[in-house]
Order: C-alpha cells, then structure tokens, then sequence
C-alpha cells in the first residue's frame, strides 16, 4: 500500500475522516477513533497508567493539517490538537475502516 493518500477530506459533519488510497479505495474513519489513536505524550501517558479516554458525545474533527508528506495533525472539538498522526496509522485503518463511495456524505 502506498504510504500517503491521494486525498483526505471532512465527511458526516466532520465526524469521519475520509481518507482515498490508490490501492485501497475511500476509507472513513470515524472522529473518535482518530482521537483515541492519538500518540501525543499526554494521551501515551493515560494508556500507560490504564485511565480511559472519555470522549464527548458529537466529537468531531475540527481542523486537518499535513505535516511534511508523513502525516496529518487533527484538531478535534474536545479542544485536543497535540496528536501528529502518522501516515502508518491511518493505512492500518484502511483494513478495517468503512468503505465508502466517492460521493460526500
């Protein structure tokens, strides 16, 4: 699988990332599974003390920037905005993340 998507766009009222790869096809990925993968020091540190992430309902995403050409950092409404997500972790999510169509939603 290519490493980088061709596209990534807002979807759902920006509760889902969608995510297009050239061998993949469009891949949603909801809000609150992008939060909860944040590798961010402080979110490393809940995991490792075993203290769950309470996410708010309606969270949603409410900005994306491209770091380089290696990853993407999301901005969420929980007020979150530290977490560098790497291509790696969304192309693991393409395996399991809905397949969608190229229309919005």
């Amino acid at each position: 699988m290519k490493v980088q998507p061709i596209q990534v766009e807002l979807r759902e009222n920006s509760t889902a990332l969608a995510l297009t790869w050239p061998d993949c096809g469009t891949r949603l990925v909801a809000a609150e599974t992008l939060r909860r993968a944040s590798r961010a020091a402080s979110e490393i540190r809940r995991l490792v003390d075993g203290i769950e992430l309470p996410i708010a309902p309606g969270l949603y995403v409410l900005a994306v920037e491209p770091v380089g050409n290696y990853a993407l950092r999301l901005s969420f409404s929980d007020g979150h905005d530290r977490g560098i997500y790497p291509w790696v972790l969304p192309a693991r999510a393409c395996r399991t993340a809905v397949n969608v169509r190229s229309g919005h939603g």
